[in-house]
């Protein structure tokens, strides 16, 4: 098998480099661009999305975890474990947590296959490295991996067509966080070019006993052949944290708002990325672009069953240990001519994971593995006639779970066809209108199956206890508009999500603190999202970010609002900018939201204002960052316990963070 896969990777991208053999010639003239991955939306394409620009990203980035940076974006919630803006937190699209967002870079799904999720943490500061974003809210055009069940979050690798750079970095601010980090850009030379960044993340975490120390390693570089690129990404992360993954009383907030109910708990996580990318102009009108990528992670966290039960502590400790290989292939062939464009495109990969519990005086108490495998087509065409532009997109896909443990477990397989439509219109040269349709599928978690337990259990008759393996499916309609001019840009939709056998939290934590979800009948999420980007003068900028929702799940004769889910968010910033100088001011106003399927607990409403000032000299940029300037005590999270016991996320008060740059 492993004889067959390299052969199959060497026949697919020797081609080009057979092709480009015969010139090396550095010609300005036909330089093939940066290789662009098919799976992003461009102004005509009907689905709901933003682009953020690596310019944007690198302003504010101070090392905190991409999440917060998501969060200047419509229909995003975020909370985080320490109440910092480091070490582990999550957000929310719609109302839908993060392990049904499709979340890749350079089209490499970062998504575990297994539970679905995708951890930032493990690759700290990537932000820092990226050229753009897009993020692209309900189910959007086909990706790679994971269904985009409730959107996409795309990462774009850093641009190695810039022009020769060195970086230099170095910040500070509250809970003893700070960060240093260096990168430099070759620039394009002699057909080749190089990037790499290296970065130290650190912080004390609000909370206390919940620090994070992450370091993490960016490297890319390009080599041009006349009709065909190579480039190779390489993304090394490593991150500790003291945990503070549980909620804490009211009781206890009030006592001393910094409270940490995990005690004696750590993890250790390192995770690599490698892809090799190519891309073959056959001609003036094709392009093949073909990748193969390898992940690997390893690590383990503790886990204190005392201070989960609320018991005193003693010297009983859990440990989950993983460790995980991920490779996988695919293949776009793309046809573009004058106004007709075709992408059709195959992906395929392979994982496992080892799961091994154990107990710090008994030892080893267990070792499982669970197999994942994946494969997927799709085509999606567009075609322009006069002011209209009809687009179609089909996928198909199969994934199957597979499980050796000390339960037996049969094979699961699903089958997919995800198909999606719509059309663009047109107005005048600022202004575009679109609706879309679109279906797809998507299969249950393991922690879904299993009840978030680590190791399958067994009933009496020794047969596995599988909570649910049954898919759920989505119908997206989306309809909006985009403007564009001189002063303003401005998007606007209204979207429609009807949802069946939706898997949604239930507001309680499982075995090793994972969310336990259940599955309902009937749901569905409406509501209206706005971005506007509104250039007042030469000097003022205001931005809105704004979204609208109404949602209701339908079990049996209940019917119950999602939890986690704030019918209204707004964000609004104000810019002032002169010469080499800018200040921006910031509001965010986020609705109340309930915790749990009987809604009756809550996180409240709450705003919050952030302030932030830039000055650029010779090369040095100094920044200074202050979030929640009016202190406001909030949460963004919680949940309750079987007991009725409500436990909330505390989320950090005034703070700071002060940067240092000099580029040269």
């Amino acid at each position: 098998m492993l004889k067959n896969a390299i052969l199959f990777i060497i026949l697919l991208f020797a081609p080009g480099q057979l092709k480009a053999q015969a010139s090396l010639k550095y010609d300005t003239t036909h330089l093939i661009k940066e290789v662009v991955v098919t799976y992003q939306a461009d102004k005509l394409t009907p689905v709901t999305f933003q682009n953020i620009s690596g310019k944007d990203l690198k302003a504010k980035s101070t090392g905190q975890e991409p999440s917060y940076l998501l969060l200047e974006t419509p229909s995003i919630t975020v909370y985080s474990d320490a109440g910092s803006t480091q070490g582990y937190s999550y957000f929310r699209m719609r109302g839908i947590d993060q392990t049904r967002i499709n979340i890749s870079l350079d089209g490499i799904p970062l998504n575990e296959p297994e539970d679905q999720g995708a951890y930032f943490s493990n690759y700290p500061d990537i932000m820092n490295s990226l050229s753009k974003i897009q993020v692209q809210r309900g189910i959007g055009t086909s990706k790679n991996g994971v269904a985009s069940y409730g959107g996409s979050i795309q990462l774009f690798s850093p641009n190695l067509y810039d022009s020769t750079y060195t970086t230099i970095g170095l910040g500070y601010g509250s809970f003893n966080s700070h960060r240093v980090f260096g990168e430099f850009n070759t620039g394009i030379k002699n057909n080749k070019a190089f990037y790499t960044r290296a970065s130290q993340v650190y912080s004390d975490g609000y909370k206390y006993n919940s620090s994070n120390n992450s370091q993490s390693v960016f490297m890319s570089s390009i080599l041009i052949y006349d009709r065909s690129t190579f480039k190779i990404n390489a993304l090394i992360g490593h991150q500790q944290n003291q945990l503070a993954w549980l909620g804490v009383s009211e009781a206890l907030i009030d006592k001393d708002r910094r409270t940490n109910t995990n005690e004696n708990e750590r993890d250790n996580f390192t995770q690599t990325l490698i892809q090799l990318q190519h891309s073959w102009h056959l001609n003036n009108v094709s392009t093949v672009q073909s990748s193969v990528y390898y992940i690997f992670l390893n690590g383990n966290y503790d886990f204190n069953m005392n201070s989960f039960l609320g018991l005193p502590s003693t010297n009983e400790l859990y440990n989950y240990a993983f460790r995980s290989n991920f490779i996988g292939i695919f293949s776009n062939y793309t046809f573009s001519k004058s106004l007709f464009n075709l992408t059709t495109s195959i992906h395929g990969n392979i994982y496992e994971r080892r799961h091994i519990g154990s107990e710090k005086t008994h030892g080893e108490l267990y070792e499982n593995t669970g197999y994942k495998k994946e494969l997927s087509v799709f085509t999606k065409a567009d075609y322009t006639i006069s002011k209209l532009t009809f687009f179609a997109d089909v996928q198909a896909r199969y994934a199957s779970f597979d499980y050796h443990g000390d339960v037996p477990l049969s094979k699961l397989n699903w089958y997919f066809i995800n198909p999606k439509a719509g059309l663009s219109f047109e107005v005048n040269n600022h202004s575009t209108l679109y609706y879309s349709i679109g279906k797809t599928g998507r299969e249950p978690t393991r922690n879904d199956m299993f009840e978030s337990n680590d190791n399958l259990l067994a009933d009496g008759q020794a047969h596995a206890i599988i909570a649910n393996t049954n898919p759920e499916y989505v119908v997206d309609h989306e309809l909006g508009l985009r403007h564009q001019s001189g002063k303003i840009n401005l998007n606007v939709n209204f979207y429609y999500m009807s949802f069946n056998n939706e898997i949604v939290l239930n507001g309680q934590l499982g075995p090793n603190g994972l969310a336990l979800t259940n599955e309902v009948d009937r749901s569905y999420r409406t509501g209206a999202e706005l971005n506007i980007n509104f250039k007042i003068n030469g000097n003022i900028r205001l931005i809105n970010n704004s979204s609208y929702n109404y949602n209701q799940i339908k079990e049996q004769i209940q019917t119950f609002t999602p939890v986690l889910t704030p019918p209204i968010i707004i964000n609004q910033e104000v810019n002032y900018s002169r010469k080499s100088y800018l200040i921006g001011l910031s509001a965010r106003y986020q609705d109340r939201s309930f915790i749990n399927f009987a809604n009756t607990a809550q996180v409240n409403q709450y705003v919050i204002l952030n302030a932030r000032s830039q000055y650029e000299i010779k090369g040095f940029q100094f920044a200074i960052f202050v979030n929640n300037i009016t202190n406001t005590k909030y949460f963004n999270n919680g949940y309750v316990e079987i007991d009725g016991t409500k436990k909330y996320f505390v989320q950090s008060p005034t703070n700071f963070y002060t940067s240092v740059k000099y580029a040269f």
